[in-house]
C-alpha cells in the first residue's frame, strides 16, 4: 500500500517544518507550500489525500484555495 500524501500550506516555514516532521514520522508523504498559489501548482502535479491549510496567508489564503 502506498503512503498517503498530505499537503501542508502555511506561510510560516517553522510551522510547516514542525507539521511535516510529525506527519513523516507518522508514515505520511508530505508536500509543502508557502501560500495558496504555490499549493495550486503542487496540486497540478500531485494529488493528495489531505490538505492542512492556513486560512491567513499572503497572495491566496486558505479559504480562497
Amino acid at each position: 500500500m502506498s503512503q498517503k500524501k498530505i499537503l501542508i500550506v502555511d506561510d510560516s516555514a517553522e510551522l510547516r517544518n514542525v507539521l511535516s516532521l510529525y506527519m513523516r514520522n507518522g508514515g505520511y508523504s508530505v508536500i509543502e507550500a508557502k501560500d495558496g498559489i504555490e499549493a495550486l501548482k503542487r496540486l497540478e502535479d500531485t494529488p493528495v489525500d489531505l490538505a492542512i491549510l492556513d486560512v491567513m496567508m499572503p497572495r491566496m489564503d486558505g479559504f480562497e484555495l
